[in-house]
């Protein structure tokens, strides 16, 4: 027989990573036909971290994505980057742009100030403009700005930004300090099925409610849980590696049982509505948080639903099976 089950996991997350330095540089230039070349030596692992470094850029600089001009990973050109790991890109990284495009916003103004003759101050960078505050009319092309600091005065419209969160060493006696600057939050909730005869497990929901700040791109953030949630569904019923005197007995994806498409229930992703001072936008990060509630919320739920609790995983259909007839003997 069928049972249905439902479970529910909490969890907080630190963004970034402690002990040592946690620092990212950017550098951002704008060029003479008005577009922005942001160099960072983070890279894209396919979460899409640098659509999203390449709209706080363009945000910043007052214009839209598409001038945006992204140069990864290149240790030629790019400043150091930590990395795209301890989901702190859009945190750490996104702050490094927001010093850059500062720095290369303070030569467009003093450039502007020449043509405009206004003081930087009372200018904004807005609409691909440099304008006065307030009052559009009063302003020129980004790229104008830029030829004129370039060609006439000399100096490349150019900013070099770097920020590391601020945090204080754990201190050995008491225990108390600040690894981290900011944490993330959620919630999934999970409904199975559970056949008592065999074991098999079917996930036919998954509902996630995360707190990752305000998401700069929230359709690259719901896609960003799905994929951490299908990473738990293999965490949690499929995913094992096998080994034999040292020798791994399932090295390819025949034998190493990823879920796929066909395994993925219905998802309801929700995003509650919260603002971080600290971050880019009101951004904190979401990467490995979106994976970390979905294995122990399966698992209550197969509890919920069959009342045996499942410690090791992958909780398999024989795991299942074999605390069943566990119980029932301890009830007989």
């Amino acid at each position: 027989m069928k049972k249905l089950g439902r479970g529910m996991a909490s969890m907080w997350y630190p963004i970034g990573f402690t002990v040592t330095a946690n620092p990212s540089a950017v550098t951002l230039r704008v060029n003479e036909d008005g577009s922005i070349t942001l160099m960072t030596g983070t890279v894209e692992t396919g979460q899409g971290s640098l659509t999203v470094l390449a709209q706080i850029a363009a945000e910043e600089m007052g214009v839209t994505q598409d001038l945006v001009h992204v140069v990864s990973g290149d240790t030629d050109v790019t400043p150091v980057d930590t990395g795209p790991i301890a989901s702190r890109t859009t945190y750490t990284t996104g702050n490094a742009i927001r010093v850059a495009a500062h720095r290369t916003k303070e030569i467009l103004y003093d450039a502007a100030a020449e043509l405009l003759k206004i003081k930087p101050e009372q200018m904004e960078a807005r609409d691909g403009r440099i304008q006065a505050v307030g009052y559009p009319p009063c302003g020129l092309d980004i790229g104008t700005v830029a030829r004129h600091a370039q060609v006439v005065r000399g100096e490349v419209p150019m900013g070099t930004g770097n920020w590391n969160p601020p945090t204080v060493s754990v201190d050995a006696e008491t225990g108390q300090g600040k690894p981290f600057a900011t944490y993330v939050y959620a919630t999934q909730m999970a409904e199975v099925e559970v056949d008592d005869e065999t074991g098999e497990i079917t996930v036919i929901r998954v509902a996630a409610a995360h707190d990752c700040g305000t998401p700069i791109n929230p359709m690259l953030a719901e896609g960003q849980v799905e994929g951490g949630i299908s990473m738990g569904i293999g965490l949690a019923l499929t995913e094992q590696m096998m080994f034999k005197e040292g020798a791994p007995l399932n090295p390819g994806f025949r034998d190493y049982m990823l879920p796929t498409t066909m395994d993925m229930p219905k998802i309801d992703v929700t995003f509650i509505d919260s603002f971080d001072p600290t971050g880019p936008f009101g951004a904190k990060g979401l990467g490995e948080p979106t994976l970390v509630p979905t294995a122990p919320a399966i698992l209550n739920a197969i509890y919920d639903a069959v009342g045996v609790r499942i410690r090791s995983l992958p909780a398999t259909p024989e795991k299942v099976l074999a605390a069943l007839q566990s119980k029932e003997q301890k009830e007989e």
